[in-house]
């Protein structure tokens, strides 16, 4: 397993603002929106260090990546990771509750936390809701809790996942305004496609408008030199310069894997007869396009007319629009060199959605799912 850049001090100060705001850091408590592109390390410094030290300072944390499973329900996915932790509350030998125990001193005189519902009733018709098990769980627990949505933009890809936003909203006014709560509701979205997680925030008819929405700390010049101090240690001559190192950086858009892929690439290259500062640029520029290919190919796998539609669907400046007209279907047979009937499109819009290579916005929207894909095709068809 390779290993983790760690960031210990981005993690503390972004978990003591969460925990212990300021008077200018309050409106946290509203909800944070994290956002940044695909590959730069976003689930692996919420998992290896901002997890972890949100519970070091004493918060129970549910982590839900929506993207574990594209096919299903984002409300039904929150709802199991739920359904998992309270299991482990109400289980006295859970290594959950022994930490919490740890941490918090609660004294449970041997056993779990006991809740006024059974576990199988969250979510279900008549039911208990979200904002009922999360004041127990916070008036039992005596603290924080704290819910991460990785790739929350996926929420607005349903009815179901925006009644899940409104039902976590209505959690947080239920619980942080209590003049006597022992701890808060605070809620962490993250998500790669940036326009979708201000609209998040922005959009008046969200759940979560007016909360803040920040973009992601990307990796910065401390990692380069942290890698190519590693390199120096394991015997590589041909190192580039650390300024030339983070420019090549930034051309792969601070994509840590395919940074380490464009070193690899450069130390392979011993014959070439140029410099590591000449040939390093060069490689990067080379891999930032083909970043984007493994995408691509799924999209060209699946066939012309899905090339068709994706091509649509990627030259749009905003959601685009009309992808099941008779003017689409026009439009995709003078593409592929054949008719085109409408009930043809559905099934092909269905495999990429499948294949997350495109998602629904909204009733006759959609968008590509990563911007940099979209960027770099944009760049290719100029």
């Amino acid at each position: 397993m390779p290993e983790v850049f760690r960031r210990p001090r981005l993690a503390a100060e972004l978990a003591g603002r969460l925990l212990r705001p300021g008077v200018l850091d309050e409106g946290l408590r509203s909800g944070l929106f994290l956002s940044g592109l695909r590959r730069t390390g976003k689930t692996t410094f919420l998992r290896t260090d901002l997890v972890p030290e949100l519970e070091a300072q004493g918060a129970l944390v549910i982590y839900v990546d929506l993207w574990s499973d594209t096919k299903a329900s984002p409300a039904a996915l929150v709802q199991a990771a739920v359904r998992q932790t309270l299991s482990q509350l109400v289980t006295p030998s859970s290594p959950l509750l022994s930490r919490l125990r740890r941490i918090k001193g609660l004294d449970l005189g041997g056993m779990g936390f006991r809740f006024g519902f059974q576990l199988d009733q969250l979510g279900e018709a008549g039911g208990v809701t979200l904002a009922q098990a999360f004041t127990e769980v916070v008036d039992q627990s005596g603290g924080d809790v704290v819910l991460i949505i990785d790739e929350v933009q996926q929420a607005i890809t349903t009815e179901e996942g925006n009644q899940m936003l409104l039902a976590l909203k209505a959690t947080r006014d239920a619980i942080n305004p209590r003049p006597e709560t022992p701890g808060h509701f605070l809620f962490l979205g993250t998500g790669s496609h940036r326009a979708l997680v201000s609209e998040l925030t922005a959009r008046r008819n969200q759940a979560f408008a007016g909360a803040t929405s920040l973009p992601y700390p990307v990796l910065d010049q401390a990692y380069v030199r942290h890698v190519l101090e590693r390199l120096r240690a394991e015997g590589m001559e041909l190192l580039p310069s650390e300024e030339s190192a983070w420019n090549s950086f930034q051309t792969l858009g601070h994509r840590p894997e395919e940074f380490l892929r464009a070193l690899g690439q450069l130390r392979l290259s011993t014959t070439s007869g140029l410099a590591p500062d000449q040939l390093l640029p060069v490689i990067a520029a080379t891999l930032r396009g083909s970043a984007a290919d493994l995408e691509l190919l799924k999209v060209e796998q699946i066939g012309g007319l899905a090339t068709a539609i994706f091509d649509r669907v990627a030259r749009s400046e905003g959601p685009a629009r009309g992808i099941f007209s008779a003017e689409a279907a026009l439009s995709y047979g003078e593409a592929i060199g054949r008719e085109v009937r409408v009930e043809e499109i559905q099934p092909v819009v269905n495999e990429l959605l499948a294949a997350n290579v495109l998602m629904r916005l909204g009733h006759g929207l959609y968008g590509v799912t990563d911007p940099f894909v979209q960027e770099i095709w944009q760049e290719r068809q100029r």
